[in-house]
């Protein structure tokens, strides 16, 4: 059965990107790397089969049998794959809007990606996976300040590596905890009762605090962290979770500056609440330690609030003595425009911590000096993140920088953005409340089913989108994405709607 579908995923690849691009190979790319990207792109999708294709759906039979395949969508060719577009093991070439959940910043298989692994200096990062916390390669603090700390959020010159969202949400979660009971001891020794009811789940050891996160949050589905997601039930069905409180995020209408009075109003209302949750659980044994937010509500459907609103939760949390954690793991690394989302809120102080993943392709939190734990093993695991990860960013960042990727995205999420209001005009019956920021953007459907149907119908026609929330598409696409690729998604976007009912 396997080598049946090796030799069908063969014959279906039949080189698209041979015929599409004069067969131009990965090792070709790797040693032309500063080329420009648009040589390797082709002019626009190319569609030979349904997605899901014939061969993707025999390679989901196959894997059926090992695990649940029920959220999976097609196979890709990622050899095949080429910036802003997927290529599927059908052959079928889409524009992806999607990117992997928001996470691929500069496109499928970039020339300077490329050339890092065809650098034999490189090997050794590759072939050994160090325990990062205890046994570091020589290079790893160099690679972290020309890397991840040469982009630090303001006011923060310490960062953790993790693996992935979650985990860096969990530990900055530990780090919060430990923060606030030392702040609390005012030392960070702890008593011997401490020590021994700590290894049995008992007070004082393990003490009652809280985090107090939002209505729509996501922040990842680790154990401690689906206490702080309220997204879909789906996510938290079964699982137990700690009793924390959960604050209403504002309901506001878009665009903002249309709706300033009755939005300053419910964003009040929400932030009432949050200063009367915080007392509610202060007398309840239970103080809230922090206080975790997105810039913009990503898997909960695209929300975000006035800038004014976070100001005034920053100085919320600060006047509880709540640590303030701003989770970017899907808003940072520039696809707001501005590198980190929280930037927008023009704060002098915006965060104690600032969790990232996604399009930073490795995960980990930036923190404040008095969050730093002063004995070892308080936030550790084996491996701490990947240095092969820190030396892709380290590229990532010097493309972003000479080919000013952060104004691409703003030309090109100007376009995106009004495209969305005209469509939406265009559609009342469909299409509303278009929004974002940059290219980070989204538009609601209907209802949920129609949401789905319009997300295949494109698909079918060569768009790779994503839903959220209940009934919202989101727009995630690479940094590299410009003005003629949105121009292209907009024009088949508006076929897929023609032909809703």
């Amino acid at each position: 059965m396997a080598s049946r579908l090796y030799c069908r995923c063969l014959a279906a690849r039949s080189n698209v990107w041979g015929s599409i691009q004069g067969g131009r190979g990965l090792v070709t790319q790797a040693a032309t790397a500063k080329r420009s990207l648009d040589e390797f792109e082709p002019s626009g999708p190319r569609m030979k089969t349904a997605v899901p294709g014939p061969l993707s759906l025999d390679l989901q039979k196959q894997l059926g049998e090992i695990q649940n395949v029920q959220s999976l969508n097609f196979f890709c060719d990622y050899e095949e794959s080429r910036g802003n577009y997927l290529v599927d093991v059908d052959g079928n070439c889409m524009l992806d809007v999607y990117m992997q959940i928001a996470s691929i910043p500069i496109g499928y298989n970039h020339p300077a990606l490329m050339s890092i692994m065809t650098n034999p200096r490189n090997l050794s990062s590759f072939v050994n996976r160090p325990a990062t916390g205890m046994l570091p390669p020589r290079s790893f603090t160099e690679k972290l300040l020309d890397g991840l700390l040469s982009v630090a959020p303001k006011g923060m010159k310490r960062v953790q590596t993790m693996a992935c969202g979650s985990c860096s949400n969990e530990n900055a979660y530990k780090g919060i905890f430990i923060w606030y009971r030392t702040k609390q001891r005012g030392h960070s020794d702890p008593t011997p009762e401490e020590t021994v009811t700590s290894v049995i789940n008992q007070a004082p050891g393990c003490p009652d605090l809280s985090i107090l996160s939002f209505m729509g949050g996501f922040h990842g589905r680790t154990l401690g962290c689906l206490s702080t997601t309220h997204t879909k039930a789906i996510q938290k069905l079964d699982v137990p979770s700690f009793d924390w409180p959960i604050a209403p995020y504002p309901k506001l209408r878009y665009p903002l500056d249309q709706y300033a009075r009755e939005n300053a109003q419910e964003e009040s209302r929400c932030l009432e609440e949050v200063e009367d949750l915080i007392v509610k659980w202060e007398k309840k044994g239970k103080p809230v330690a922090g206080i975790v937010i997105e810039p913009i509500q990503a898997e909960g459907g695209d929300n975000y609030a006035s800038f004014d609103f976070y100001r005034k939760l920053r100085a919320i949390a600060k006047k509880h003595g709540s640590a303030f954690l701003v989770d970017e793991v899907q808003t940072g690394g520039g696809a707001t425009g501005l590198f980190w989302a929280h930037e927008h809120w023009g704060l002098d102080d915006p965060a104690d911590m600032v969790s990232f993943s996604k399009k930073m392709l490795t995960g980990g939190f930036f923190y404040k000096d008095e969050f730093q734990p002063d004995k070892p093993m308080r936030i550790f695991n084996t491996w701490m993140g990947d240095p092969t990860r820190n030396m892709f960013l380290s590229e990532v960042l010097k493309v972003i920088k000479q080919d000013n990727l952060l104004d691409q995205v703003k030309r090109t999420g100007h376009v995106m953005l009004n495209g969305l209001y005209d469509l939406q005009a265009r559609y009342p019956h469909l299409l509303s409340r278009a929004r974002g920021l940059g290219t980070f953007c989204a538009i609601d459907v209907k209802d949920e089913d129609s949401r789905n149907k319009l997300i295949l119908k494109a698909r079918n026609k060569g768009v790779v989108m994503g839903g959220c929330g209940t009934q919202s598409i989101r727009f995630r696409p690479a940094l590299v994405f410009k003005e003629h690729h949105a121009h292209l998604f907009l024009s088949i976007f508006n076929d897929a709607l023609a032909e809703m009912k």
